[in-house]
């Protein structure tokens, strides 16, 4: 297990990952597009949200890596006060515009989880879906995420078991065969597994507290929430320590 501490990282945005998406960001909102797995995921995603926080109405959430906004529309519909933060300054000029097109009040942010902690911010829930396996320094990005909670708060992040099925369908069939993503959006080696990312919260302050998996239904051609199946992609929630 990759279970290295590193506490001298200043940012773990990794500009190379950035560069990528930067390139396709105009294409956010297109759900035949690059991001169409995406636009696929949201459903499942906010079943999984609603179902494992207190009422969403209300609730100050962090989006990080929120990309064009595909969750942070949602979020803002069902009551919350979202912020959504990106590294990459194209994919906030997209969500803002989208936001403004769709009529609602979403503060977004270009920069880094690390630059929002030193403002002070703190959220009662902060999101990290499919953004771990894209940062230089997965500890370091988890704990800059743990700075960012309340101590009552929670932590949602989202990403990709590194298991031969996860390269075999996540790399091989999504980026070379379906066409899912361009070639090179991820890389197999910085896949998370459960335990190392339970280990890296665990040594945030944080408690993992549920755990559920993520399967692509051809038959449906849509996503959807397995209890067992953690062996592509995976959700975990982890929940602050009272006495930090």
């Amino acid at each position: 297990m990759k279970h290295s501490i590193s506490r001298k990282v200043r940012s773990t945005v990794d500009p190379a990952e950035i560069s990528h998406f930067s390139s396709h960001a105009q294409g956010w909102w297109d759900k035949d597009g690059t991001y169409s797995p995406l636009h696929k995921m949201i459903p499942p995603r906010m079943e999984f949200l609603v179902s494992s926080l207190p009422s969403i109405k209300g609730l100050d959430i962090l989006d990080i890596g929120c990309g064009g906004g595909l969750t942070c529309e949602p979020l803002t519909r069902l009551g919350a006060r979202v912020t959504g933060l990106d590294a990459d300054p194209h994919a906030i000029k997209v969500a803002k515009q989208h936001a403004d097109d769709m009529g609602l009040s979403i503060n977004y942010r270009h920069g880094s989880a690390e630059e929002l902690g030193d403002e002070g911010r703190r959220f009662d829930v902060v999101l990290a879906l499919e953004i771990i396996e894209h940062v230089s320094d997965p500890q370091a990005f988890v704990e800059a995420c743990a700075k960012l909670v309340k101590p009552t708060g929670f932590i949602v992040f989202s990403t990709l078991n590194r298991t031969w099925k996860s390269y075999a369908l996540g790399i091989v069939a999504a980026e070379r065969v379906l066409n899912w993503a361009p070639v090179g959006t991820h890389s197999w080696n910085k896949f998370v597994k459960p335990s190392e990312l339970a280990y890296y919260c665990e040594h945030s302050g944080m408690k993992p507290e549920k755990i559920s998996g993520l399967v692509y239904r051809p038959l449906h051609g849509d996503f959807a929430l397995h209890p067992h199946d953690l062996t592509i992609n995976y959700f975990m929630v982890a929940r602050m320590g009272q006495d930090r």
